[in-house]
């Protein structure tokens, strides 16, 4: 009982104090503040995060107007193989062709020598990356040819034309072809970004001497009218005919073609030049070379030429020829200078040999032969 007039007595103080005016006051006072705090907790936060979403959008844009100023930038300093866009070109053209070579395509026959150069033969190369390769390195080759004499009228036109089919098709090309007969030479119609010029040169009385002096002539023309035009250049016999690709696989610093009749014969069976008197004179070698085609940088061929024509001329001055002219004086050279880069007997092939099981591919012939109405004694 004293329990309930107790908790009696407490409600009623607590009626008179919250329905006072100053309670009241008091109360919403109290109110108005929590209010204020509540709303000046939410207009913060609101206001921060415009202002975050602000300074996101600034840095968004200053980013984008940064990286615009910086890739122009980049396109006036650097050529346009260093920006990304051309990523998949630089990779291109930093490619080493030769590493793509398959050398176990051929197991039959020898596609690499003891010091690591290739020998090209078909199914060992792609060749749409050689040709890309050295179209977008913009590679030039110069095609040098004689033909003197009767070779003019019976081998010219058809070695020209047929070169025009298979011979470094997509590259620039420039025909070097010297003559005792300019007037003579054929007007043949040559394909885009492919030129010849007619080079007059002497006649000699013996068709040793054409052979022999050829390169004296070469070295000239890599000197005056080559090197500043074309960044190759290959030398080659006129009495042959291409038959299929002859390309960019060739190319290379030092080239040098096996011979067709002995490249797969015993060494001892190779005919280099035996007398020790002639400057040709070798013991032994690597291979046994074909004069009839050979190539390289400009450079390089002009060092094989000018140490063949210093060879044979120390010869004739000692009553010395070698045996087989300008082709033993070859052989030595590549003997003691290794050619970077062999091609097999698919790229000058004698279709009067019988076996034929290594060839595959027969990308030029030697054309008939008719020596003794052509030659001069």
């Amino acid at each position: 009982m004293l329990f309930l007039l107790s908790m009696q007595r407490r409600m009623e103080v607590f009626k008179v104090s919250f329905y006072s005016p100053a309670s009241r006051y008091r109360t919403f006072t109290s109110c108005k503040s929590l209010f204020a705090r509540k709303m000046k907790r939410t207009i913060f936060s609101v206001v921060s995060g415009l202002k975050a979403r602000s300074v996101a959008i600034s840095c968004c844009v200053l980013l984008i107007v940064s990286l615009t100023l910086y890739l122009s930038l980049m396109k006036n300093i650097f050529p346009a193989d260093y920006l990304p866009v051309a990523k998949d070109k630089l990779l291109r053209q930093s490619i080493n062709l030769d590493n793509t070579l398959n050398f176990g395509a051929r197991p039959q026959v020898q596609t690499i020598t003891s010091w690591k150069a290739p020998i090209i033969w078909e199914g060992m190369f792609n060749p749409n990356l050689f040709d890309q390769k050295h179209i977008q390195s913009q590679s030039s080759v110069a095609l040098t040819v004689f033909a003197v004499g009767k070779y003019l009228d019976v081998y010219l036109g058809n070695f020209i034309t047929s070169a025009e089919k298979h011979f470094m098709l997509g590259l620039q090309v420039t025909y070097y072809v010297f003559t005792d007969q300019a007037d003579k030479v054929p007007i043949i119609e040559l394909g885009p970004r492919r030129s010849l010029k007619v080079i007059q040169v002497e006649k000699h009385s013996r068709w040793q001497d054409i052979s022999m002096m050829r390169m004296k002539t070469i070295s000239e023309a890599i000197e005056s009218e080559i090197r500043p035009h074309c960044n190759y250049v290959f030398c080659f016999d006129v009495d042959q005919e291409f038959k299929g690709r002859f390309g960019s696989e060739a190319l290379g610093d030092s080239v040098a073609l096996l011979h067709a009749g002995y490249f797969n014969v015993p060494k001892d069976k190779f005919t280099y030049d035996r007398n020790p008197k002639s400057k040709a004179y070798m013991e032994t070698g690597d291979y046994y070379y074909h004069a009839a085609i050979f190539g390289g940088l400009c450079d390089n061929v002009k060092d094989l030429a000018d140490y063949c024509f210093l060879g044979i001329m120390e010869d004739k001055l000692n009553n010395v020829e070698a045996l087989w002219h300008d082709e033993s004086h070859l052989n030595k050279y590549f003997w003691l200078h290794k050619p970077s880069r062999l091609v097999s007997p698919e790229y000058c092939w004698n279709p009067g040999m019988n076996d034929e099981r290594d060839i595959k591919v027969i990308r030029l012939i030697w054309a008939p032969k008719y020596y003794d109405k052509l030659r001069t004694r």
